[in-house]
């Protein structure tokens, strides 16, 4: 084939320039008139005025000379070579059935590209941090949702497999869609094959104590002998406890059991209409320190040791602040699992958090109502959109398909509410405001709160690639916290990080030997090692030192006028928002 000339090149550029413009000025429009509520990411308008948008010139006229220098590449390949296709290590486009396509191939190869030029602009804008990081999360979704992936007319993959099962696909792909629509949410795994208490949430227990907030669930004994002080865990209200026992291979709880704790987990009741009015300090009198005190009843040790997992942890810091100010401490030592104490470095969440957008959940919701669970489970799916949202699209709709069994996702589409006017007190003194760390500035449970005052060991535990609790979020408790502290860091995410038994023998864990805590993570970080396998032996060790002698296991549950209600994982897991 003959090489084009240099009057269809400069026409062939004019029109790539008018395209790119196009797809910039949608992606600005999607930001200044963004709306997260309404895209079904939880979120009302981010602020109430968009941002005046300017750009750095010398970075856009760098950007502009790339995209050409690129464009024009494209074009010559696909003049020069019609029936070859771009080659592509987008997962996305990696299927042979694109490359088979040169059309769809080439689409998706201009698409690859504008996405790269439209994050170098969001890039190029001149404008402070969180601006930059307002117009790079819209840009990022606007991009993620404009994928040709993502529509059956240039999906060359779901075409072919359409031709191959002669239209199965399609219908298949139409009835998990009317499924979707009635349950109310994308599938992320075939949720017909998990029921809690047969296959999730199956380690033996019962429910010692229940008030209209949450079950205590205690744990049968694994071992003959058990540590005298026993062992709370307090997972956060916006999950549902079992995270931590998805399957005996995998579950902290019975590892925690099988270490010779008498182990006891809060299970948070999903809220109704009749907790729309609860407040965070209900949660913080009426379960995290009533469970402490039942959890001293039932074993009969003055002290007990606790855990917290993600806003489990914030609240059991709270709790423990509260009884520090009364004079109290009935927790012998604290383990904070990817936890916000000091909510300066919030991450990708920090996009949405203003004023105006907090005042809009305290008007909405400050003085009782719902945060329904699946908005604020599309809000974090919507934080890794390809992945956790137009991926399912993709493969439930366009290509039919069953997704495969996984507990965790399971897990993760089991969604809770939250009542109003905890979430709203939540967003304007963590997120907004990070008023937990200011000594005196909150009063909760009619005390001063002073974090200065939990002067007992904490293990504290981050995951290095943690878009919830980002690393150094985490690590910033240990400038917090005045009493001894062991900070590790393990390897992958909120979840993946933490949910890592030591029978896997994967991933890695970060320990610095001389048991220094610099200021900031990075510092840490320098005098670290890293370790093979999971962090759960060091924290198993840890923890062995602050449980007391051991005494023979309990052979019934409860005690006195803690009975067994029901057995574990007990009727308020089982509740669906």
């Amino acid at each position: 084939m003959t090489q084009p000339n240099s009057d269809f090149l400069a026409q062939a550029t004019q029109q790539f320039q008018q395209a790119f413009t196009q797809s910039w000025s949608k992606a600005l429009e999607s930001f200044q008139g963004l709306d997260l509520g309404s895209a079904g990411a939880g979120f009302p308008a981010m602020s109430e005025k968009p941002p005046e948008i300017h750009f750095a010139p010398e970075k856009l006229q760098a950007l502009q000379q790339q995209y050409l220098q690129e464009a024009m590449g494209l074009f010559s390949e696909g003049l020069s070579h019609p029936t070859q296709a771009p080659a592509s290590t987008d997962r996305r486009f990696a299927a042979p059935a694109w490359g088979d396509n040169p059309v769809a191939a080439y689409a998706a190869a201009v698409y690859l590209l504008n996405a790269r030029t439209l994050m170098g602009l969001a890039e190029a804008v001149d404008a402070d941090a969180k601006t930059k990081s307002r117009i790079r999360f819209a840009v990022e979704q606007w991009m993620a949702a404009a994928a040709p992936s993502n529509f059956l007319a240039f999906n060359a993959e779901a075409q072919k497999k359409a031709v191959e099962t002669k239209g199965e696909s399609i219908a298949k792909g139409m009835k998990n869609l009317v499924h979707d629509i009635q349950q109310g949410h994308v599938s992320m795994t075939d949720e017909s094959l998990f029921e809690v208490g047969k296959n999730v949430a199956t380690t033996e227990g019962a429910v010692v104590f229940e008030n209209e907030l949450f079950q205590l669930i205690e744990y049968k004994p694994l071992t003959a002998k058990v540590y005298e002080k026993p062992f709370l865990l307090v997972p956060p209200c916006i999950n549902k406890f079992y995270i931590l026992d998805l399957q005996p291979e995998n579950s902290l709880i019975r590892y925690a059991v099988e270490q010779g704790h008498r182990t006891f987990v809060v299970s948070w009741r999903n809220p109704d209409a009749t907790l729309a009015h609860k407040t965070w300090d209900d949660y913080i009198e009426h379960a995290v320190i009533r469970a402490i005190g039942v959890a001293q009843d039932i074993s009969g040790s003055p002290t007990i040791n606790a855990l917290g997992f993600c806003v489990g942890g914030t609240m059991l810091g709270t709790a423990l602040g509260v009884l520090a100010a009364r004079g109290e401490k009935p927790v012998d030592s604290a383990t904070f699992l990817t936890t916000f104490l000091d909510f300066s470095d919030t991450g990708i969440l920090d996009v949405f958090i203003d004023e105006s957008f907090v005042k809009y959940r305290e008007g909405e919701l400050g003085k009782g109502g719902l945060m329904k669970g699946q908005d604020l489970a599309s809000t974090f799916s919507f934080l890794r959109p390809n992945d956790l949202v137009w991926n399912y699209v993709v493969g439930n709709y366009l290509k039919g398909e069953t997704p495969p069994p996984f507990d965790l996702l399971y897990w993760n589409s089991d969604s809770t509410n939250l009542p109003g006017p905890y979430y709203a007190w939540y967003l304007r003194n963590t997120y907004l405001e990070n008023n937990l760390v200011k000594p005196g500035k909150l009063t909760v449970c009619g005390e001063k709160l002073d974090l200065r005052a939990l002067d007992i060991p904490v293990y504290i535990y981050g995951s290095r690639e943690d878009h919830i609790v980002p690393i150094g979020g985490a690590y910033a408790s240990t400038q917090v916290l005045p009493g001894k502290k062991r900070f590790v860091q393990g390897a992958s995410g909120h979840i993946a990080g933490v949910i890592n038994p030591p029978a896997k023998n994967k991933r890695s864990h970060w320990i610095r030997a001389d048991g220094k805590l610099p200021k900031t993570h990075a510092q840490w970080l320098e005098g670290a090692t890293e370790h093979a396998g999971s962090w759960w032996t060091d924290w198993s060790q840890w923890l062995k030192g602050h449980a007391g002698k051991q005494i023979a296991a309990p052979k019934s549950y409860g005690k006195g006028k803690y009975k067994a209600i029901e057995a574990a994982p007990g009727r308020y897991v089982q509740a669906k928002a």
